[in-house]
């Protein structure tokens, strides 16, 4: 690794250990503190001056993370107003995984559970601008990252979760008395946008972009609705959908026979990696903000398992949440949430990494590529004839675009300060059915907070979009010689590079 790689890895060991699988981290902590920030900023300043890569992909790479380096700590210094980046730094769930001897990894953790006092210390010290939305909508995430502590257990777990309850009382206070506008303005976003992913934004054009998407995918729906349940109107086609689906552990059951089949399908079709193993299991507390998410073997890592996370509804909520919770996973959509987290998508987006030669490719990743990546596989997935005997897929791979797609509209009007978060999830209950207008349901209060901690979660529409765009490219560019497999084994050669780079493909 180039000392210019480092500096740039060293500025998010979290994801450097979790997605990169660089376990030379593990047990370490981030110096998120002001004073640590601004020298790893002035690190990165100085490597750049060893000069380019000889790989005139891997520098351009490598300089959009520099770049995107400075916007996110030096310029906006999320890290004085997201407490995700923090809990990030507290984070264990990753030992967990068989990358390495048991015996190490629960050193790792214990070393890494030791700096727990360090990391909220610096939490507490640098969490100075959390707005008082953000701060609610993180409460509960940050008191699940302790879940599975025992103070009696030793007295490293007891300093813990001293700490931890420090962590928790100042993410509360926020929540009761931060700023009440939660919105990064309209400059910042695009900055943030463009920094990320290497392209220029205009948040009006993408804004407009998103409105044409959502017209598009709601015309989808109401066809699969018409085949589905004819002289039905769509809302209620949609409600009766969502009302066929399995309980709170059948969800799991349904999710694992759906893995194996969506395995098959895409080795049969030679679309993307399959070997290798994906286990499904309830997410972990601190994951539980997802709906689902992918634990996946990192391209460092020596062969594991990877872990298919579910959420099903908390059962202490009230019986209408859990039902409207368990929506989200009805017969009409789970199987395209398991195309999006496992095959073609995340789980054989991150084997095709494994096998890339590059370190500035297996190390950085777009979270706009990954996302964009297995969004676009649901839909193609329905274009190369997926479950085609049954129209519920369509009206799931329409569903869940309309999720996605709102959230790309609700992230710019929640941080341009056009919506407030109950308007955002007003928005939610109106364009992707959860709950209904004038009721949202949990599911879609949880959309619309997460906005405000993840001002980028529109990056699964925008990738999807930027990846049909360049599809359509190469099939002009490479006439005869187009076809699926070859366009996604060379784009997924490419690692998960910044949006603005994928070009390089047809260059």
């Amino acid at each position: 690794m180039t000392d210019r790689l480092r500096a740039v890895t060293e500025l998010d060991l979290a994801t450097a250990r979790e997605l990169a699988g660089l376990h030379e981290y593990d047990g370490r902590i981030q110096d998120l503190s002001a004073d640590g920030v601004q020298r790893a900023l002035a690190t990165v300043k100085e490597a750049q001056e060893q000069g380019k890569l000889d790989d005139p992909q891997d520098e351009a790479h490598l300089a959009a993370f520099e770049h995107s380096a400075q916007v996110v700590y030096g310029d906006l210094q999320l890290h004085r107003r997201f407490p995700l980046l923090h809990q990030a730094n507290l984070e264990l769930t990753g030992y967990e995984r068989d990358y390495a001897p048991t015996a190490d990894r629960a050193q790792a953790r214990e070393r890494h559970l030791a700096s727990w006092p360090d990391a909220v210390d610096m939490a507490v010290r640098t969490l100075d601008q959390v707005p008082a939305p953000v701060a609610q909508a993180c409460l509960g995430a940050a008191r699940g990252v302790a879940a599975g502590l025992d103070a009696d257990r030793s007295d490293i777990e007891a300093k813990a979760l001293q700490a931890h309850a420090r962590f928790v009382e100042h993410i509360a206070a926020a929540a009761e008395h931060g700023p009440a506008d939660a919105a990064l303005g309209g400059p910042a976003l695009a900055s943030l946008l463009s920094a990320s992913e290497a392209v220029p934004i205009d948040l009006s054009e993408l804004g407009k972009q998103a409105d044409a998407e959502r017209d598009r995918l709601r015309e989808m729906l109401t066809e699969a609705c018409a085949r589905l349940l004819p002289g039905v109107s769509v809302a209620d086609a949609v409600q009766r959908l969502n009302a066929d689906h399995p309980d709170a552990d059948g969800v799991l059951d349904e999710a694992r026979d759906q893995t194996e089949e969506v395995l098959a399908w895409t080795k049969r079709h030679d679309l993307a990696p399959t070997d290798g193993e994906c286990l499904v299991r309830p997410s972990p507390e601190s994951y539980r903000w997802s709906i689902a998410s992918l634990s996946p073997v990192a391209p460092y890592e020596p062969t594991s398992q990877t872990f298919y996370n579910i959420t099903p509804p908390d059962a202490s909520w009230p019986e209408d949440e859990q039902e409207g919770w368990l929506e989200v996973f009805s017969r009409t959509t789970l199987p395209a949430i398991t195309i999006h987290e496992v095959a073609p998508g995340h789980f054989s987006h991150f084997l095709a990494m494994r096998s890339l030669t590059s370190d500035v490719r297996k190390t950085l990743h777009s979270n706009s590529f990954i996302e964009g990546w297995a969004h676009y596989c649901e839909e193609m997935a329905l274009q190369e004839g997926f479950r085609d005997d049954d129209a519920r897929y369509a009206a799931g791979v329409a569903i869940e675009g309309l999720v996605r797609v709102t959230r790309l509209a609700m992230a710019i009007a929640l941080h341009t300060g056009a919506l407030t978060v109950a308007e955002a999830a007003e928005q939610f209950a109106i364009n992707t059915f959860y709950g209904t207008p004038g009721n949202p349901s949990q599911a879609a209060w949880s959309e619309a907070r997460r906005g405000t901690f993840d001002p980028t979660y529109g990056r699964y529409t925008w990738g999807k979009l930027e990846i049909l765009a360049l599809r359509e490219r190469a099939r002009a560019a490479w006439g005869a010689d187009f076809g699926l497999p070859r366009f996604h084994r060379e784009l997924l050669a490419l690692g998960s590079p910044p949006l603005g780079l994928m070009a390089s493909l047809i260059a």
